[in-house]
């Protein structure tokens, strides 16, 4: 065996060990990985809400002081005015509406605030006028915030997909 092949499998088997060597490497992936499962049934709880046309558990899992832009720009501060703006909605525009979402990204910044990307979709969505609107689809963008034990959003930005012409 050359010594060149035998330093790359000890290189190997080092790294490959590193997760148990380490204090708080593997602690932190089972950590991160209980927290990512946290996160996703905190989006559930919150598109359940929404499906069943419920503001105030739609505004639910935002922070006291939570911002959310939607895809017009239209920015409502705090947990109290997003549930206003979509009691509104849900009344009107959005009370046939059923939605959907996959979530494409959780990337932790901290142990504490993680970075949360999905893709969703909106069927049943009316005009101001009463029209129905096509099959709407964009990008969910959150900064979401671990308080107390659970995972909330305090910034949350909507885009949408341009239709294609």
């Amino acid at each position: 065996m050359n010594i060149e092949l035998l330093r790359r499998a000890v290189t190997i088997i080092f790294l490959l060990s590193l997760p148990m060597t380490v204090p708080g490497l593997s602690a932190q992936a089972a950590s991160s990985d209980a927290d990512s499962a946290a996160i996703r049934k905190t989006i559930d709880d919150f598109l359940a809400a929404f499906n069943r046309h419920d503001a105030k558990g739609w505004a639910a899992p935002f922070t006291e002081d939570g911002e959310f832009t939607n895809v017009t720009g239209l920015t409502r501060h705090g947990r109290k005015e997003v549930e206003e703006r979509f009691a509104g909605l849900f009344a009107k525009g959005l009370r046939d509406a059923h939605r959907t979402c996959t979530v494409r990204h959780i990337r932790f910044i901290t142990p504490s605030v993680a970075a949360v990307d999905a893709e969703w979709e909106l069927v049943g969505s009316k005009a101001a006028d009463g029209s129905p609107n096509p099959v709407r689809k964009g990008l969910f963008t959150w900064v979401m915030v671990k308080h107390d034990g659970a995972w909330q959003f305090a910034v949350f930005h909507e885009s949408e997909f341009a239709v294609a012409r």
